[in-house]
């Protein structure tokens, strides 16, 4: 499904995906994941504020 949605950005032209997922440790392996795709820890984006929470991430489209 995230290979899906990088190929259908790519094809659209985005130039960017970013995300938010939890920092607690039950969504470590959606971190580990997205970390595999390419997703890198970023800061907060769009409306969204810095959160103990929540952790950031994005990556190019290539």
């Amino acid at each position: 499904m995230l290979q899906h949605l990088i190929e259908d950005a790519t094809s659209r032209g985005y130039l960017r995906l970013s995300l938010e997922t939890g920092s607690m440790e039950f969504f470590e392996p959606a971190r580990r994941l997205y970390a595999s795709f390419g997703f890198v820890p970023c800061a907060p984006f769009g409306n969204y504020k810095p959160d103990p929470n929540s952790v950031f991430m994005t990556r190019p489209v290539n």
